[in-house]
């Protein structure tokens, strides 16, 4: 048999990390399996459903490496397919017209929730003569379910899970203007779309047995389900939007890298041995069911930067330019983004997000004259500061190679010269180039930025600490 998985978003928001898990577990299954993995947009609520929704789903599966094949189907576009199914069964005997009014449903309603049970219909038209029906009704139609023995499941993660046959009541499959219920809508479309496997959160399962009937009553097989526990926030409470109940785009803004969402989002529930950093290629020769506990996840941001760091530090430089520039305010030249380039990697180790490597990085592409931190001021106007720069901007000015290794060598010579620690030396040296106290290795910096745009920036500070220190007079 061949693998067929498929991922069923309702585009009324955007793709939220719950789903996006869900995407990923059923890519990694068919991947694993050489299968194949479908998309399916079920807009069947026509009032909540919106194209934005719908390219935000898009847009994230594919920004997460989740390529799904052959064309998207979208569920509304089949409807007359689902209303041809329940007519089916009204004609093989396996659903019926139910003329139940409002009132007496919520008669129904009222009399579960004084007896302290889940409301069912009971059935009123079930086996009634149809010529008994009130005029002017347009009746709903529901499946006749079996109200003997049980309807087991063999679920992939659950395990066997089984429910009572006179738990259950008969669902609706058409509403009564002929519009088909969600129930009906999934299972015609998953056999119709050839879906083996049906992998999704564990707040489907009551409807893995509803669902389970309708199969048998068309005379389908039932695919294989796995329902996997949802996630919930560090606290254990379901997962909000304080613990990270957002959407993947959200996750794109805030610096995460695709790859490092994966591999967490890959870890939520599912595991290999004590492996923490898993490539996609591991992923799909590794993934499989039984390895899904059963146990809620839980959110952590903190794990979650951990894990993109590691990715941000494997990244290539070339490609983390391309994704900072884009955070930039200023439009960046080929100048710039050429240091940038030869910066990264004294960079990257010290950023966990995109955000903070541009933001790290930001004095790389900054006009000149720069504008300084709190700190960065008070290492320029400290004590002998202009002077020590000054004369370290004229030793650097004579140097006949500018490679970092040459940089170093000025500079401790600099301190030894004027009877200082080297940080007297470096430190405003850092200040003047970067704006900043932080930065990566201040030779490399300088090797960096060149020649002219160190010694400029040098120059810069020099001027802006004295104009400081002739106000203060």
């Amino acid at each position: 048999m061949s693998v067929v998985t498929r991922f069923a978003p309702s585009p009324t928001g955007f793709l939220h990390i719950g789903g996006a898990r869900t995407a990923l577990f059923n890519w990694l299954y068919a991947r694993h399996h050489g299968g194949q993995f479908r998309l399916r947009i079920e807009d069947t609520d026509r009032k909540r459903s919106t194209p934005e929704a719908i390219e935000a789903i898009l847009d994230g599966l594919q920004w997460l490496g989740l390529e799904w094949d052959d064309e998207v189907v979208y569920q509304s576009a089949r409807a007359e397919r689902h209303a041809e199914l329940a007519r089916s069964l009204l004609e093989s005997g396996h659903a019926y017209h139910c003329y139940a009014s409002q009132e007496e449903l919520e008669q129904m309603r009222q009399l579960a929730r004084t007896e302290g049970r889940p409301m069912r219909y009971d059935g009123r038209w079930r086996d009634r003569d149809p010529a008994e029906a009130p005029e002017g009704v347009d009746p709903v139609v529901r499946l006749k379910a079996p109200t003997e023995g049980e309807t087991v499941i063999e679920d992939e993660v659950q395990g066997s899970v089984r429910v009572a046959n006179d738990q259950l009541d008969d669902m609706v499959l058409l509403r009564a203007d002929g519009s088909p219920t969600y129930m009906l809508s999934v299972v015609v479309d998953d056999h119709d779309m050839g879906i083996t496997h049906v992998i999704r959160g564990d707040d489907h399962l009551t409807n893995a047995f509803r669902q389970t009937q309708l199969y048998r009553a068309l005379g389908w097989e039932v695919p294989r389900f796995a329902h996997i526990p949802l996630i919930h926030g560090p606290d254990g409470a379901k997962l909000s939007k304080r613990h990270g109940a957002l959407g993947v785009e959200t996750y794109r803004d805030m610096g995460y890298l695709p790859e490092a969402l994966r591999n967490y989002l890959l870890r939520l529930g599912w595991g290999h041995g004590d492996e923490e950093i898993i490539s996609t290629e591991q992923a799909i020769a590794w993934f499989d069911l039984p390895a899904v506990g059963r146990s809620a996840s839980r959110f952590d941001f903190q794990k979650l930067e951990h894990l993109n760091a590691h990715y941000l530090r494997e990244a290539e430089d070339a490609r983390l330019v391309d994704l900072i520039v884009e955070r930039f305010e200023e439009e960046v030249g080929e100048t710039e983004r050429q240091r940038l380039l030869a910066g990264m990697a004294g960079l990257k180790p010290r950023a966990r997000t995109l955000v903070e490597l541009a933001e790290l990085a930001h004095f790389y592409v900054a006009q000149r004259p720069l504008t300084y931190n709190a700190k960065a001021e008070k290492l320029l106007g400290a004590e002998r500061a202009p002077e020590l720069l000054s004369a370290l901007r004229d030793h650097l000015a004579g140097l006949p190679d500018w490679s970092e290794a040459a940089i170093e060598q000025a500079v401790r010579a600099q301190a030894e010269a004027q009877a200082v620690k080297l940080g007297a030396v470096a430190q405003p040296l850092r200040a003047a180039l970067a704006g900043s106290n932080v930065s990566p290795g201040i030779f490399e910096v300088a090797a960096v930025l060149g020649r002219e745009e160190a010694l400029g920036r040098i120059d810069d500070a020099i001027t802006a600490t004295r104009q400081s220190g002739s106000t203060a007079d």
